[in-house]
């Protein structure tokens, strides 16, 4: 049974450890939540060590200046792990030659990598960060270029594995989709963030780093997204706070108010069992 719990500090004394999806949960793209921060930074004060888990195409380096401008604030976490960290590992092993297929912002992706950033036309590889212009692109507008692609077996590495994020009160598809599209269109895929393995390991490496050695049954994962936050926290063996403000509103919640009984329908078709769950991080 999943619990509804009021704040986080129900369940603090439970955990050494959280592990935050940050755009959903933190932030919705435009302004951040300040109770999610508030109730993070009182988690630290209580001795827990707080690695900030997201699918961001950028290096850690490159999303702290973007939290604080947001407004989230420092004190809120001791790590970040970002999609855009560990997918630099799977560049660094992949052809040199790449496109990116994503905005221009993105290209720190690439820095001190031994890569060549190419043309459609000449690519051995492709890094998907996400649209050129995701408020008017579908994965469809791609299909062109992707179809020659998939023809040429050009292997596509997605360095943002979400299918959508909350961009203020709008649903905004992000890399993942282009990646599922690929793959539909019988595309090899490369993937390291949530869901997947390897930013986990990376993660729980940060957090053995910031406070040494513990116990995995002592960490907490918290996210709103079911194809990342949820498989992948249930993938890897930990408990989750499952933030039903998110991503799935839609399923359940009125008036910003989830529906119990919703929920659990939701739920049980999703075929998942958080271990708690908050409207909203508080």
């Amino acid at each position: 049974m999943t619990r509804s719990i009021s704040t986080l500090g129900d369940v603090t004394g439970s955990y050494d450890v959280i592990l935050c999806d940050v755009w959903g949960v933190l932030h919705n793209g435009i302004d951040a939540f300040p109770l999610a921060g508030e109730a993070l930074t009182a988690a630290r004060e209580k001795g827990l060590t707080v690695v900030l888990i997201t699918n961001s195409p950028r290096p850690a380096i490159g999303v702290i200046p973007q939290l604080r401008a947001i407004g989230v604030p420092d004190t809120a976490y001791d790590r970040i792990v970002t999609s855009g960290d560990v997918t630099r590992t799977l560049i660094a092993a992949g052809p040199k030659k790449v496109f990116l297929l994503g905005p221009e912002r993105d290209m720190p992706l690439f820095d001190g990598l031994d890569v060549t950033v190419v043309s459609a036309d000449e690519a051995d590889c492709v890094v998907c960060t996400g649209f050129f212009d995701d408020e008017v692109e579908t994965p469809e507008d791609y299909r062109d270029m992707l179809t020659a692609f998939v023809a040429r077996k050009v292997p596509f590495i997605c360095a943002n594995p979400d299918l959508v994020v909350e961009r203020g009160h709008r649903i905004i598809p992000c890399a993942g989709a282009v990646a599922a599209f690929y793959t539909a269109l019988g595309g090899e895929t490369r993937i390291a963030g949530k869901p997947h393995s390897p930013i986990y390991e990376a993660t729980l490496a940060a957090a053995r780093e910031a406070r040494g050695e513990f116990d995995k049954s002592r960490v907490l994962a918290i996210g709103d997204g079911m194809p990342t936050d949820v498989k992948g926290a249930i993938d890897a063996g930990l408990d989750l706070l499952y933030i039903s403000g998110g991503i799935h509103a839609a399923d359940y919640a009125t008036n910003n108010v989830t529906d119990e009984a919703r929920l659990k329908l939701f739920l049980d078709r999703e075929k998942v069992a958080p271990q708690f769950w908050m409207h909203r991080l508080a």
